[in-house]
């Protein structure tokens, strides 16, 4: 930099040259600046008299390389309003590039106009850079549009459109297309695996990661850092966390990554003191912790309710220099929540120097309607509908809040808002896979093609629960109808639909396995319990927040969660 500056400096000082000269030897000082000194290189590109499209290119690149900002949207607006004749399709690959890394949807929509208008919509390179950008923005559908109109497809956009339905969660679309791939002779890559195990990491389809980890063995693929990162993940999130810790003690090197990925899926599992114990290994092998190791080890302990190894591993992150982050700060408050810990809890958010987000708050509030501390309940609820006056959740847990003390005029108060508001409550979904394909049931919703077979053995299960004793939560049911009415919904959650479509499908000992999307309530926690006793089954559940492993009538959880 110190040269490139002292040849800038020449030619300020040379007035004789000419601006087609100045023009050349500025571009190729902004060339090597735009990798060192990317603001220094902006600066440059403003006082070229004759910019070309390589140097607004190599800006734009530039700032790829930092950390995501707006800049390359920025500087393709520049050159639209100046209406720059020679924008190229490495203008377009970059700045789409940028609209996929920030978010921003609206833009890379523009640009998408952009490059039908300027004749470059069907060339492959711009074809495969729109397709990431649609499908890393979860806009499948616009992505799919893309590649079925792409004359060429390289492995590269076959792993994009993979990993788009990978994200958001759509594991048969993902591995038919996987399929489609391997007929159509395109050979996979690292990439495309590390979004095929994802996507069955995603919705708990263990069978399909098993048969995708043979593969990749077969493939010589098994030796890639991330994609062997990516099965310790998938194997954690599909409920065998055994199999993740094999995977992982067989990984030749490890990085933090992995470390973090391994750590994570014993938190999830509840298993705290290995969570801990891989952290202190982690240590001696010399391996920096990031981000996500740390939010691991705080989940772990709150997991555990282990609040003073909490506040231990908090304060020598706060002493290694390491600031935290909002995950960490939410760790922080669910592992005094779940200690029952209120008071504790609501000072340690009024002293973060970061405003709380909602997540913070809901965990605060959820504690305040355990312990039925209506008072701070509602004064939390009121910081939570400020911050998020749309969200149905938010609703729900006051509501919920309400009808734990009985207090219907509240209740019906608060659903009467969300009436009028226009907000609409997020089902319970939960999903199974059976034979190589993953099931989805609603809660209450019977279009399922075998749903008179899982209603008569619900009614089955249900009379053999009652049996041994079981009497239903019915607390937990927010509607102000008859106990009846109440027992009846209960039946009708998602969870309790996946499982008794296992038990239908499946034998022992086969792991009926369940990917829930919210939190398990207390009376299927409660009955799964029951069921795994009375059917000599082992069912493991996946909810928003944790794995729960249950075996002849006892949870891995112990009731803790």
């Amino acid at each position: 930099m110190r040269v490139l500056t002292q040849i800038h400096a020449h030619i300020l000082t040379h007035l004789h040259l000419s601006l087609s000269s100045v023009s050349f030897t500025l571009s190729k000082i902004l060339c090597f600046a735009a990798y060192r000194n990317i603001l220094y290189a902006k600066t440059l590109l403003f006082r070229i008299p004759y910019p070309t499209i390589f140097s607004y290119n190599t800006l734009m690149r530039g700032f790829l390389l930092q950390n995501p900002s707006r800049e390359p949207i920025l500087l393709f607006k520049k050159l639209v309003q100046k209406k720059f004749p020679k924008s190229n399709t490495f203008t377009m690959a970059f700045v789409l590039k940028c609209c996929s890394i920030l978010p921003a949807l609206e833009e890379g929509k523009q640009v998408h106009k952009h490059v039908i208008a300027s004749g470059f919509g069907g060339n492959s390179f711009v074809q495969t850079s729109l397709l990431n950008f649609y499908t890393k923005c979860e806009e499948v559908e616009l992505g799919r549009k893309v590649f079925d109109e792409m004359t060429e497809r390289n492995v590269v956009a076959w792993s994009a459109m993979i990993g788009g339905y990978a994200r958001v969660g759509m594991v048969n679309e993902a591995l038919g297309l996987f399929r489609e791939m391997q007929r159509g002779g395109v050979e996979p890559d690292e990439v495309t695996m590390v979004s095929v195990i994802s996507a069955c990491a995603m919705t708990g389809a263990l069978d399909l990661g098993r048969w995708v980890h043979k593969f990749i063995d077969k493939k010589g693929l098994n030796n890639d850092l991330m994609v062997s990162t990516a099965l310790v993940n998938m194997y954690a999130k599909c409920g065998s966390i055994e199999k993740a810790k094999e995977v992982f003690e067989a990984m030749p090197y490890k990085d933090a990554k992995a470390w973090s990925s391994m750590i994570v899926g014993f938190a999830v599992h509840g298993l705290a003191e290995e969570a801990l114990g891989t952290f202190a290994e982690m240590g001696e092998a010399k391996v920096e912790p990031n981000h996500v190791t740390l939010v691991g080890v705080l989940s772990a302990c709150a997991h555990g309710g282990l609040v003073s190894n909490g506040r231990k591993y908090w304060s020598s992150m706060l002493e290694s220099g390491i600031e935290p982050s909002m995950e960490h700060y939410g760790c922080m408050v669910d592992l005094f929540c779940r200690a029952n810990l209120v008071e504790d809890a609501y000072e340690f958010v009024k002293t973060m120097p970061i405003a709380p987000n909602p997540a913070i708050w809901r965990t605060l509030l959820v504690t305040c309607r355990r312990n039925k501390m209506f008072e701070k309940g509602e004064i939390i609820a009121e910081q939570l509908l400020q911050l998020e006056p749309l969200n149905a959740e938010n609703y729900i847990l006051l509501s919920s809040l309400y009808a734990s003390g009985a207090n219907w005029v509240k209740m019906s108060r608060v659903r009467r808002q969300m009436k009028e508001r226009g907000i609409k409550v997020v089902p319970g979904c939960s999903s199974t896979e059976i034979n190589g394909y993953v099931h989805e049931f609603v809660m209450g919703n019977w279009s399922h093609p075998e749903a008179k077979d899982i209603r008569e053995l619900l009614q089955e299960v249900s009379e053999r629960v009652r049996g041994v004793g079981h009497e239903p939560w019915i607390a937990t049911v927010l509607q102000n109808v008859g106990d009846g009415e109440k027992q009846d919904t209960l039946w009708e959650h998602s969870e309790r639909l996946a499982i008794a479509y296992g038990l239908l499908k499946t034998k022992a000992p086969v792991v009926i396995r369940v990917v829930k999307n919210l939190r398990v309530c207390v009376d299927c926690h409660e009955v799964t319990k029951t069921i795994s006793k009375l059917y000599g089954r082992e069912i493991v559940v996946r909810d928003r927040v944790r794995f729960h492993k249950f075996v002849n009538g006892a949870c891995s959880c112990r009731d803790f969660w």
